[in-house]
């Protein structure tokens, strides 16, 4: 739809109708997780899965440069579009709801998932969830509030800042963004040894959230006394890569605490990266045109991320949301 605005109100609406698609896509995976990945390695199939987004978010600047160039901009949002589509035919033909009915699935593997419930899809208890829930969104907010200033001012801020052309932006914003793959990666991974080490989820999960708001806020200090491109650029990827540190064992977190009703928690997590999505990219823009100043909205972002860390200590994933917690007026329905 993007590729075929001709005013503001039609790009508005187009980019409300994406972030409405896109915005159930990790919930909605989560959720399958719930039944799909072994309690042990909930961190590494969610760090794996960002990992793959943040792979996606370094390859896009330059792609997008080079289809711009080859397309105009109209055009490379509809490639994108098109191959988005074959890419959700494909995995919709693949994907099975119940492990058991994947023909590539060995018994030794459905031996290992976590049991399904049959037959019944409890209602959500939304009271008592959202009270375990609040301290999750809010540290994930923090999160989200530095992810959504990279995403969407990082190649401008090269680009304005050390009067780049819009290639060499794009290629320095993807460095960045790669260094994010690896955080990803091994975020989920260590949380995961972790909790195999200690049995503790509360430490698995906790241990490094913190460690990565910790690494990300100390990461961008440098950039507010040394403008020298190498070492903002360094910097910038430092901080990138401890602030997704955090996204395996965030992400296991909705899974610890309401197995049940993991999507819906997961949905209630993400909706504080979601306002964060309005909020940073509004609230940096204003500053930089108000200031002129680019390394304002990062100091901005430091002070979340040290919110982030110490919200996460009211965090308590090793106490899973029992029946006992459901609201007495929560009942069992037919499964759709």
């Amino acid at each position: 739809m993007t590729g075929f605005v001709n005013s503001l109100l039609t790009l508005f609406m187009a980019r409300v109708a994406l972030g409405f698609g896109e915005g159930a896509t990790f919930p909605t995976a989560t959720r399958a997780m719930q039944y799909w990945v072994p309690v042990g390695k909930r961190g590494f199939a969610q760090g794996l899965t960002h990992a793959f987004a943040r792979l996606g978010n370094a390859i896009t600047p330059p792609l997008i440069a080079a289809l711009m160039a080859w397309l105009t901009w109209r055009g490379s949002f509809i490639a994108l579009g098109l191959v988005s589509l074959v890419w959700g035919i494909v995995w919709a033909l693949y994907f099975r709801n119940e492990p058991r009915e994947h023909r590539g699935i060995t018994a030794e593997e459905l031996a290992s998932l976590p049991p399904r419930p049959a037959n019944t899809r409890p209602q959500v208890p939304w009271g008592p969830m959202l009270r375990r829930m609040w301290p999750v969104t809010l540290t994930y907010f923090c999160y989200g509030w530095s992810l959504w200033l990279y995403l969407n001012w990082l190649p401008l801020f090269f680009k304005n800042n050390f009067s780049l052309d819009i290639r060499n932006s794009a290629l320095f914003a993807s460095g960045v963004f790669f260094a994010g793959v690896l955080g990803d990666s091994l975020g989920g991974v260590l949380s995961d040894r972790v909790l195999r080490k200690t049995g503790n989820v509360r430490f698995a999960r906790l241990s490094i959230t913190v460690v990565g708001f910790a690494g990300a806020l100390l990461s961008l200090l440098p950039i507010l006394f040394i403008h020298d491109i190498t070492i903002v650029a360094l910097s910038l990827s430092s901080g990138f890569f401890f602030s997704e540190l955090v996204i395996g064992p965030m992400w296991s977190v909705p899974m610890d605490i309401a197995p049940k009703y993991s999507g819906t928690a997961a949905g209630l997590m993400n909706s504080g990266s979601a306002l964060a999505a309005i909020v940073s990219p509004l609230v940096a823009g204003y500053v930089i045109d108000v200031t002129g100043n680019w390394y304002l909205p990062f100091l901005m972002s430091m002070g979340l991320l040290l919110l982030g860390g110490f919200s996460a200590f009211l965090m308590h994933p090793e106490k899973p949301f029992e029946q006992t917690d459901v609201m007495p007026s929560a009942r069992p329905v037919p499964a759709e």
